[in-house]
């Protein structure tokens, strides 16, 4: 919030009182230094030096990307950030591919940044591997039929809109999107089922018509309809959701129940989160955060395909965008993205020895994997969690890992507190060497994976003491915020 303030507070932040200029490549090298910092992000040149003491990853972090193209590297580590809106006040211009001596004055179009969205590019090669589909219908009913021509995970990868007559479907395939999306051809019921057949890979959308009859068509085509690209070409989409309850966890987390409009069907994978959006003091906010089940001692599968999302949120009080969640009343909306993340289950197979080190709310996106690694995936012998607080107190949803682990043998636990009481008696510390060589074991013949989520330091940490143990990077996976 204090960069959102200093944002707005009227300074010239580019040095060209107002001006936006078309930058060449020679000209962008030149600001390279830390006070005198551009940087180009999908065809757009900030200025980010007064940036620089803002920025939660530090300078060194925002200097990797100094007088560079820094696009590859924001969405390795801030895709969910809009940063049209959180540097609008930073624009230069545009990147221009000419050659020149000097910088060009320009007009950009006419939006609050200025910036045209970028050309999602063309669909991938080799057709013959690529997603297709088809529909048939009967009086009352239309169906439409994906072929994915791969298999697909028990735990989906479909999330499917329909709204005033507007279809969107996008099936998440690895690192790969494919979308369907139509302005239908007649008026139908804002509810929609969808039947998906892992082994084969088709996934199957019934739609219910309003008024019976047969139809010529099923719509006409709109943006990326029928296309199979990068998923982090397309951007999120976002629907509005319903807050429905909010339950306390700890002292300062709650649990966020949130209800998914009626035409929206949406398949959360394990290790996936979702992008939450609001307008905050006039600047569009956006945050991650990763859904878990309902609950973790459960005797049902996991809650892959509810109609409701539950998010594990600490409210921070000094933060900017859970306080606002924290104070919206119930029966109100929020903007909510599909799945988003680069977690495979793929690296999964064969696995014997499941780690999981969580630093506080990084815990969230080990709920699903504890539950995938327990119901679905015979082959992981023991699954341990690795529980990193401060005090007893921040101990996220203890009693029913304590009874999973009293319940389940393949299923350990262990926390680790920094700042304890007196009375406890358990482990006790941060993260080191010592201690991961002590808790990681690696039996003879066994196969390890590896996940780690935190605060950033937490996971860079661990990064390196895993390394320094000989776990490759084929046997970790982070997530990032």
């Amino acid at each position: 919030m204090d960069w959102i303030r200093f944002a707005k507070s009227g300074k010239d932040l580019t040095g060209l009182r107002g001006r936006l200029i078309e930058v060449t490549q020679d000209e962008l090298q030149k600001h390279n230094k830390r006070d005198d910092c551009w940087t180009c992000i999908r065809g757009m040149v900030y200025n980010v030096t007064p940036y620089m003491d803002y920025h939660p990853g530090g300078e060194e972090e925002l200097m990797k990307a100094a007088g560079i193209d820094g696009t590859d590297l924001f969405d390795q580590v801030h895709r969910w950030v809009n940063h049209e809106s959180m540097l609008k006040e930073c624009l230069v211009g545009r990147m221009t591919t000419k050659t020149a001596t000097a910088s060009k004055a320009i007009t950009l179009p006419s939006s609050s940044t200025g910036l045209t969205p970028p050309a999602a590019g063309p669909p991938l090669p080799n057709k013959d591997s690529q997603p297709r589909y088809d529909w048939f219908q009967t009086d009352a009913t239309v169906h439409l039929a994906v072929y994915a021509k791969r298999k697909i995970p028990s735990s989906g990868c479909v999330t499917v809109d329909l709204k005033a007559g507007i279809l969107r479907l996008e099936v998440l395939l690895g690192k790969l999107s494919y979308m369907i999306h139509l302005d239908l051809a007649r008026k139908v019921e804002e509810n929609v089922s969808v039947h998906t057949a892992f082994s084969v890979g088709k996934i199957q959308v019934t739609i219910n018509k309003q008024t019976r009859g047969k139809w010529t068509s099923l719509g006409q085509p709109l943006e990326f309809h029928n296309t199979f690209l990068c998923k982090k070409k397309r951007g999120p989409f976002y629907r509005d959701c319903r807050l429905v309850s909010k339950m306390e966890v700890t002292h300062n987390t709650h649990v966020f129940r949130l209800q998914l409009p009626g035409g929206t069907v949406m398949h959360m994978a394990a290790g996936k989160h979702v992008y939450l959006k609001a307008i905050i003091e006039g600047t569009e906010i956006v945050r991650p955060y990763t859904p878990v089940d309902q609950n973790l001692v459960s005797a049902s599968s996991p809650s892959a395909h509810e109609s409701d999302l539950y998010l594990m949120i600490k409210v921070y009080p000094d933060g900017v965008f859970t306080p606002y969640l924290n104070s919206l009343q119930m029966g109100k909306n929020i903007s909510v993205s599909g799945p988003e993340g680069t977690f495979s289950l793929r690296p999964l197979r064969d696995v014997t020895h499941l780690y999981l080190l969580a630093g506080g709310t990084g815990f969230t996106p080990m709920v699903r994997l504890i539950n995938l690694a327990l119901r679905e995936v015979d082959t992981i012998r023991t699954t341990k969690l690795l529980f990193f607080n401060k005090q007893e107190k921040d101990i996220l949803w203890r009693c029913q890992l304590d009874d999973l682990a009293a319940f389940n043998e393949r299923f350990q636990v262990e926390y680790i507190l920094s700042e304890p009481s007196a009375s406890w008696t358990g482990r006790k510390g941060r993260v080191d060497e010592i201690l991961l060589n002590d808790l990681l074991v690696r039996p003879e013949g066994s196969k390890c994976y590896v996940c780690v989520c935190g605060p950033s330091a937490f996971t860079e940490q661990t990064l390196g003491l895993l390394k320094q143990l000989c776990f490759s990077e084929e046997e970790c996976h982070a997530f990032k915020g």
